[in-house]
């Protein structure tokens, strides 16, 4: 955990060029043993109690987020989990939901590789597949989640247009997202804009604020959209949790730390002067 891998090299030279699967190759490089995850598994920024500085708290946090929008999903359907990471967050999205059964779609093989034994004990059944192109038949699910994943995905559009296609009627899309909530006005917040989308592998376009989002669910022909932002309670803490994480002694080695606090640098810029924002939303098919 302590050097740079040959993994970790080819993720920096691919932040010169995107690839076709930039998601992947961002994932590949963190692997399942990310040391600034906030739980052992848990990739999510967390829905905290508190401003981050409780360390106990990021375990909790992970999972309160995962069960605020689990409990939006019909009760004892059968659920689709988008961009399941390393499927710790499916358990709970099982256990809350009482899912009948629970498909976890994740373009990342090396992540439904490393979450063998969590899907396992979620019941989950894993498919390697795209978001903007499910490999599902219409009518399947009776909810669709997504954590924090629509943004690496090569369209929201397309996305939001398959979740309604393999919803039946009276189904639930339920997601959280990074939106901005204005574009850049400085070059040094452009810099930092563009060091993000270059480090987590996320096309330009993927750039949306809270309302395009909102246009885009309800034109795949969703209804019933209700969204919150509530970056208050989920980046601002998650920022001091990883603050303190970076101080603490045997966190990752220095090249890691080096990039990680360049990584948060930036963030904080664009938190701090208003452009990011934590989208929660939930749509039915009629």
């Amino acid at each position: 955990m302590g050097g740079v891998t040959s993994t970790n090299l080819r993720h920096a030279a691919g932040m010169l060029r995107f690839g076709r699967n930039p998601a992947a190759t961002v994932y590949d490089s963190i692997g399942p043993d990310f040391f600034l995850a906030l739980d052992d598994g848990w990739l999510n920024l967390g829905l905290w109690e508190g401003d981050g500085s409780d360390p106990a708290e990021a375990a909790v946090a992970v999972r309160r987020l995962v069960a605020r929008m689990a409990g939006d999903l019909p009760v004892g359907g059968d659920v689709l989990d988008v961009g399941n990471g390393l499927a710790a967050q499916d358990p709970v999205i099982k256990d809350v939901s009482s899912a009948r059964s629970l498909t976890a779609l994740n373009i990342t093989l090396s992540q439904l590789r490393a979450g063998r034994e969590r899907l396992a004990a979620a019941g989950a059944t894993a498919v390697n597949g795209d978001a903007s192109r499910m490999p599902f038949a219409a009518a399947t699910f009776d909810g669709v989640i997504s954590v924090e994943a629509a943004f690496h995905f090569p369209s929201r559009a397309l996305f939001f247009a398959e979740a309604f296609r393999v919803l039946r009627p009276g189904g639930v899309l339920t997601i959280s997202d990074v939106p901005v909530q204005r574009f850049p006005s400085t070059p040094r917040q452009a810099l930092a804009g563009l060091a993000m989308l270059r480090l987590w592998g996320i096309r330009a376009q993927a750039a949306a604020t809270p309302l395009e989002i909102e246009h885009q669910v309800s034109a795949a022909g969703f209804d019933d959209v209700r969204s919150s932002l509530e970056g208050a309670r989920v980046i601002a803490p998650a920022f001091r949790s990883v603050h303190d994480r970076l101080d603490a002694p045997g966190a990752g080695g220095l090249p890691q730390r080096l990039a990680a606090r360049t990584m948060l640098h930036e963030a904080e810029l664009l938190w701090e002067h208003g452009v990011l924002e934590y989208l929660f939303l939930v749509a039915r098919k009629p």
